[in-house]
């Protein structure tokens, strides 16, 4: 019976993350881009240079700073998708997966900009006067359809257990006991008491942890990344060139036919950064900002780092180290490239690397999940969640194998897209007006900094 039901579920997963909704995540985000005139590469610079800004936003409406409001968007996106899932994508979509990796980025970042601005726009203040926003206040108080507004914040709060909980305190906890022979209790009792000590003070206290955490493993599995390609400079023209023959190549490395490598470069680069999802608005709808706009650009580097830095890293790496097509896949091809590059220290590098990623998706889900909840059931739900958040963290850690899990909330993952997709293309006309808005200030800005 549990068999069958397994096999159904999984149907169900290969069914929702199937061509339909790649075909309309790509599609909007082409959309998206056509219509904001590529806004991800004029406005680039000035997007990075306001997240990691000194002077952030102290006055503004919103409960944590731009750039603590990215970093709670990239604790929950900068994960196991960018050890597990690239290596993934190149093993089941040969090299060339990569490029559609960078494609489904690229045009991401316009749709996380839009999802932004539209978080900002439509974001209230809840009873406790804490900002409250993401797809299910849009849907609900700008597309005027709150019964996709529910079915956003019910598919949210399920997947935050899953995809954001228990399958990454597993990994956690599974990577310690393989590595350094951690019992899983001792991982799943540390790990309770750290995400408790963390996510029961709220998004300020999750935006202050994150803030300090996310930028530094983010340095240690990049720099370390950055190394092997520094090293070994010399086989980056062959790797480069291996991935951009293999994306049109029927027979592109381990991967077969040009649409497996669309369809796990796609698939992947989705599940890493999120664009589309609808989740990271939620965290930049706290965020301190005096104009939509202005946040929105901020959200949208929040792609370019994951998936076309950290996602590119990994996978460069991995087509250098030539093992794709070994018969290793997951977190064991990516740490068998790291050993070949760096010794017995390239493997502890990726555990620790996995294990920080991973946690931190543990810290900005929670966030997530909350938000959700609190949307469907008022403030008197929130110490609950909470609280059954820490235990399914720990539960997660505790148990041997999660694969229906995994399964679930593959499935709530990306049923989240749908409502969340309705309402970015039905709102796009808002998304547009406040760009024209947001522009129009800017120029202002600069008219006055250059008279003064």
């Amino acid at each position: 019976m549990s068999q069958s039901f397994s096999e159904l579920i999984g149907t169900i997963s290969n069914f929702v993350w199937g061509p339909p909704l790649l075909i309309l995540l790509v599609g909007t985000g082409i959309y998206l881009t056509v219509r904001l005139g590529g806004l991800q590469v004029t406005k680039l610079p000035y997007a990075l240079k306001l997240a990691f800004s000194k002077n952030q936003d102290k006055t503004s409406k919103g409960d944590i700073s731009h750039f603590q409001a990215l970093m709670t968007a990239l604790a929950a996106t900068v994960g196991t998708g960018n050890i597990v899932g690239v290596a993934t994508a190149v093993v089941l979509g040969g090299p060339g997966a990569i490029v559609w990796m960078w494609v489904s980025g690229f045009f991401g970042m316009a749709t996380k900009y839009a999802e932004a601005v539209l978080a900002v726009k439509y974001r209230v203040t809840d009873e406790r006067g804490q900002m409250a926003g993401g797809p299910m206040y849009y849907l609900e108080r700008g597309l005027k359809q709150r019964w996709l507004a529910v079915a956003f914040a019910a598919f949210a709060s399920l997947a935050a257990f899953g995809i954001g909980n228990g399958v990454q305190t597993n990994s956690v906890a599974m990577a310690l006991k393989t590595t350094f022979d951690v019992p899983l209790y001792v991982s799943g009792i540390l790990i309770m008491i750290f995400t408790g000590a963390v996510i029961l003070g709220g998004v300020k206290s999750i935006g202050r942890v994150v803030s300090y955490f996310v930028p530094v493993m983010i340095v240690f599995y990049l720099g370390s990344g950055l190394l092997i390609m520094v090293m070994n400079y010399t086989l980056i023209p062959d790797a480069i060139a291996l991935i951009f023959s293999s994306t049109f190549s029927a027979e592109a490395i381990g991967g077969g036919a040009i649409g497996a490598a669309i369809r796990y470069g796609v698939a992947r680069g989705v599940f890493s950064n999120e664009a589309g999802l609808g989740s990271a608005p939620i965290a930049a709808a706290a965020a301190k900002t005096d104009m939509p706009g202005r946040q929105a650009l901020v959200s949208m580097t929040q792609v370019f780092l994951d998936t076309l830095i950290v996602c590119s890293v990994t996978g460069i790496t991995l087509v250098m180290g030539g093992q794709i097509g070994s018969g290793l896949e997951g977190v064991e091809l990516t740490t068998a490239t790291f050993e070949q590059f760096l010794g017995p220290a390239g493997g502890y590098i990726v555990t620790i690397g996995l294990v920080m990623f991973a946690y931190s998706t543990v810290l900005g889900w929670s966030y997530y999940g909350e938000r959700s909840i609190h949307y469907l059931f008022g403030q008197k739900s929130i110490l609950p969640y909470r609280i059954a958040f820490v235990l399914v963290a720990g539960l997660g850690a505790m148990t041997t194998n999660l694969n229906l899990v995994w399964a679930l909330s593959d499935v709530f993952n990306g049923l989240m897209a749908i409502p969340n997709l309705i309402g970015l293309l039905f709102l796009s006309g808002v998304v547009i007006a406040e760009t024209k808005r947001f522009n129009q200030q800017l120029e202002l800005e600069n008219r006055n900094r250059k008279a003064s």
